[in-house]
């Protein structure tokens, strides 16, 4: 992926990450990439605009489809990002709409989605209006990520519990094998954890690849498990 010319003396253009994409540009290495970073990294700026070099609407949903805003304008960043696929990449946006394979899920509008697209033509069979968030999820899941496309998340642990974020990283893992591209922003050590995934941090320093057991997510849940004291202790007072 690499961006045309822009602006850099604009936000998102000069939040670090975005600013390292528009120097060297971003390539997907495995089938299921993580972004993982604090809150104002940048990491939902760069997953929306991923979906939307896919053609993905950034609001969320399918590809070819517009859910929720049928006049959509692109994102800052979306707006000049642009994706060079893979021959396999390319089947999944070519064709007629009803054969394209794409989702994109971001946890703002997907309790929405839950709400009001369970039943309808082309989404899922299950009433995901009468369960609660995280089994209208799973659902959507299942029925959405049930075969090779591009899938993209914006934290989708956000109605998970411990034993759905499982699921989840089963799906993921599955899907990778499969042959499909996941890209997918989260702050969940869990879902980070997915074998074989490409993890990317983001933060004041750009962006860099590292191990999962490297992330600073990951030390930061270690330490606060192992003593929550330590942490509270700065911010409660006795």
């Amino acid at each position: 992926m690499a961006p045309d010319a822009a602006g850099r003396g604009q936000w998102p253009f000069t939040v670090p990450c975005v600013a390292e994409l528009l120097d060297h540009g971003l390539t997907l290495r495995r089938p299921v990439t993580f972004l993982v970073g604090d809150n104002g990294s940048g990491k939902s700026t760069l997953v929306e605009a991923i979906a939307e070099s896919f053609k993905l609407d950034a609001y969320g949903g399918r590809l070819g489809r517009l859910y929720g805003r049928p006049d959509p304008s692109k994102t800052p960043l979306g707006e000049v990002l642009r994706a060079d696929t893979t021959v396999a990449g390319a089947r999944m946006l070519a064709g007629p709409r009803r054969r394209k394979k794409g989702f994109f899920l971001r946890a703002e509008t997907a309790f929405d989605m839950t709400e009001n697209l369970g039943g309808l033509p082309g989404y899922w069979p299950e009433d995901t209006s009468a369960m609660s968030h995280g089994e209208g999820f799973l659902a959507m899941f299942r029925s959405m990520f049930d075969a090779p496309g591009f899938f993209v998340m914006d934290e989708p642990e956000a109605a998970l519990s411990f034993t759905s974020c499982l699921q989840l990283v089963a799906l993921m893992h599955e899907l990778g094998e499969s042959g499909a591209q996941v890209v997918c922003a989260t702050h969940s050590p869990l879902l980070a954890a997915t074998p074989g995934a490409d993890i990317i941090e983001v933060g004041e320093h750009g962006s860099r690849r590292v191990e999962w057991d490297e992330l600073a997510l990951v030390d930061h849940w270690r330490r606060y498990m192992s003593d929550p004291h330590a942490y509270l202790r700065h911010l409660i007072t006795p």
